[in-house]
């Protein structure tokens, strides 16, 4: 078995491969160069794993490619494989999400756009559909754009109950489907959005990523426009575990597989300063669920950092122990082997890091 890491960067995708118990790595790429690669996904519900990209090529638009032997070929239909209908107005700008669905629902892929809207997939991600559902919600006309454009860029399949699904965007907040996407609800309440004149709305929030525990997968966690957040009721109400951070502020938030109550951040100073907190590369850990939190940085930088991870650019696999990886706008990838207790170098000088996507295969 290996464990293999996909990063899209802003001019391609990298593929880094560890056959030695995640001791060392392999780096091969780019695949599609000078293509931004804002999603990756391992689907490994299948024999053989599917690697999907969503890329965004400054000639050719957006899409969707496939791979079924590792990146060794890639797919893509003769067709965009991610359309809005002639009759929405809409023009795709780019794919942020591709999510597997259970493996009880093994062809369904779930994929977040911008503008925000939810498309699914029946066919393991081949052709995707437009979930009207959402895109028809009285709210979306008054969801507005974060800096990094409007975007669906969370999507959470509920691994017992298939019906269940869960988004969050930026700026909206966050939705839930109990009817496998037929109606939609916000599910906000607790999240602050302290930019806006009613700081509590019912929709309207910042929320920049929502993981789900590995234990209890009705227990969610948000990080937020400013403000880390808890759910234990499946994402509709939220209460703060920001307290031991540095800062409140970040992108990605991350569960661990297999640790019940463990996640990760990388705090930045603020929305105005968005270097690391203290000028530090240090990624923080939780595990008890956000009731405490310290830093886990031995092997990481030490002197003054200033790049900043994206929402997407950190994940976790499901090793023994777990391995937590993330990457930096100045192109360097990071890699833990046992939980983050110690860091190494993965790879280094790569363009700008958007997304990774670790799994065994």
């Amino acid at each position: 078995m290996a464990t293999l890491l996909a990063i899209g960067t802003a001019k391609g995708l990298f593929l880094a491969t560890s056959t030695d118990g995640r001791r060392g790595w392999e780096v091969s790429g780019p695949h599609f160069p000078m293509t931004g690669v804002y999603a990756v996904a391992v689907d490994t519900r299948r024999a053989t794993p599917r690697l999907l990209a969503g890329t965004d090529s400054s000639h050719f638009g957006p899409s969707v490619a496939t791979s079924d032997d590792l990146g060794a070929s890639w797919h893509e239909p003769d067709h965009a494989p991610v359309a809005f209908p002639a009759d929405t107005g809409a023009t795709l700008g780019r794919v942020w999400q591709l999510t597997p669905a259970g493996p009880d629902q093994p062809d369904v892929v779930w994929a977040g756009t911008q503008p925000s809207a939810l498309f699914r997939s029946d066919d393991g991600g081949v052709t995707y559909e437009l979930v009207r559902a959402l895109w028809d919600h009285p709210h979306r006309e008054q969801w507005g754009a974060g800096f990094g454009g409007q975007a669906v860029h969370t999507v959470l399949p509920h691994p017992r109950h298939p019906d269940r699904v869960a988004v969050a965007m930026s700026t909206g907040g966050v939705y839930h489907s109990t009817d496998a996407g037929a109606s939609w609800a916000p599910g906000n309440t607790g999240i602050r959005a302290y930019f806006l004149p009613d700081e509590w709305p019912e929709f309207g929030q910042c929320v920049h990523k929502v993981a789900r525990d590995a234990g209890d997968p009705d227990r969610l966690y948000a990080q937020n426009h400013h403000g880390v957040y808890r759910s234990d009721d499946d994402g509709h109400t939220w209460s703060s575990i920001a307290e031991g951070l540095p800062s409140d502020f970040g992108f990605p938030i991350v569960s661990l597989p297999g640790r019940p109550g463990t996640v990760f951040t990388f705090p930045l100073a603020a929305d105005s300063e968005r270097f690391p907190a203290g000028r530090r590369c240090r990624v923080w850990r939780s595990a008890d669920a956000g009731g405490s939190w310290e830093p886990v940085d031995a092997g990481l930088p030490e002197g003054p950092f200033y790049p900043a991870v994206l929402r997407d650019a950190m994940c976790a696999d499901d090793g023994e122990p777990g391995g937590v990886y993330f990457g930096t706008r100045s192109g360097e990838v990071y890699a833990s082997r046992d939980e983050g207790d110690s860091w190494s170098l993965v790879a280094a000088h790569l363009p700008d890091v958007l997304s990774v996507r670790a799994a065994t295969v």
